[in-house]
């Protein structure tokens, strides 16, 4: 008899500590280990320090399946993996780990960025809508007065019919939001200098002429040299009195200096999920300022949403395992427009 050959492709995980564990599920690890050869108890939290088992599994590994805290793929790392031919990342932007000689090795590379959106347009949604309900504020209002109120003369302006929602960025979490959108009341501009057509009932309109047309304005473009500061003093000055400002993306596509008098006098409204710096210095307005909801970067795949990626990663697994293309593949260009 002849010794029967495995050829399932070998994996590595390679992740921050302790990502691996809320990541994968029991099942997951089972779908894994049917799939390729790998240890899914191994977790490569550095690859730049050897480690005798890290080392023996990097230099086997067909596959890398990453998330987040995964170490730089750099040509010190690759020398050590000469049987590497794919990365499959289980988060969104790749950009922290892949560097330039993972490009010139040949290396594909997929990414569960498609999963990851749905939470943070879904987060999105909920921003939209709460702010033409002035829910923030009218909770709050509620909570000092603890009495009946006449509602009904503070809301003259308040509501979500026919209300016109501003979506900078036809990324593909803009255009996600855009789709929960479409069951709404509601008016949609898009901003996006590389859009050829906007979606359909979408009016594709200028930087400016959104902020002051919008009475919310949503932020999906990638952090890039060309978006720094892009909504600045005067795309806030545009903006209607009123005017909710959504952002999710990155805080250093806002100008927050030039942001930051609209939000002391309540001209504007803003939900921050990010900024610049990511955490806010402890004496920040933003922490309190009532016409502000600042949250901590959760919009993103957080809790069981994390499972989601993993389904996604591992069906380029599976795929790939099956000789088939990725499904979400990155290519070198993509970097040049996405996050």
């Amino acid at each position: 008899m002849h010794p029967t050959t495995d050829s399932r492709p070998s994996l590595l995980l390679a992740m921050g500590e302790g990502v691996a564990g809320r990541l994968l599920t029991d099942t997951h690890r089972t779908r894994l280990t049917s799939l390729a050869r790998t240890d899914p108890r191994l977790v490569a939290h550095d690859l730049a320090t050897p480690d005798p088992r890290v080392t023996a599994a990097l230099a086997e590994a067909e596959i890398l399946l990453t998330c987040w805290g995964a170490t730089p793929l750099t040509a010190e790392v690759l020398d050590r993996a000469p049987r590497l031919k794919a990365v499959v990342h289980a988060a969104g932007s790749v950009k922290h780990h892949i560097t330039d000689a993972c490009w010139e090795r040949g290396l594909r590379v997929t990414s569960a960025a498609a999963a990851n959106a749905l939470p943070v347009a879904e987060y999105t949604l909920a921003a939209i809508l709460f702010a033409g309900k002035r829910v923030l504020g009218s909770a709050q209002r509620y909570a000092e007065l603890r009495a009946d109120h006449a509602w009904l003369t503070e809301s003259a302006d308040w509501g979500n019919y026919r209300r016109t929602v501003g979506i900078v960025g036809a990324s593909r979490i803009g255009r996600r939001v855009i789709d929960l959108l479409r069951p709404f009341d509601i008016d949609i501009l898009l901003y996006d200098p590389y859009a050829d057509a906007p979606p359909p009932g979408v009016e594709l309109v200028g930087l400016d002429e959104l902020c002051a047309r919008s009475t919310v304005v949503s932020v999906h473009a990638p952090q890039l040299p060309s978006t720094y500061r892009m909504i600045g003093a005067a795309q806030l000055a545009a903006m209607p009195d009123g005017t909710t400002l959504i952002n999710t993306s990155r805080g250093s596509l806002i100008d927050e200096e030039a942001l930051l008098p609209h939000l002391l006098t309540g001209r504007l409204h803003a939900t921050l999920d990010v900024t610049d710096p990511e955490l806010p210095p402890p004496g920040s307005p933003l922490y309190t300022l009532p016409n502000v909801l600042l949250t901590p970067h959760v919009a993103g795949s957080l809790g069981n949403e994390l499972h989601r990626m993993a389904d996604q990663a591992i069906e380029e697994i599976a795929r790939y395992a099956r000789g088939e293309p990725f499904a979400e593949e990155v290519r070198a260009s993509d970097l040049q427009r996405s996050a």
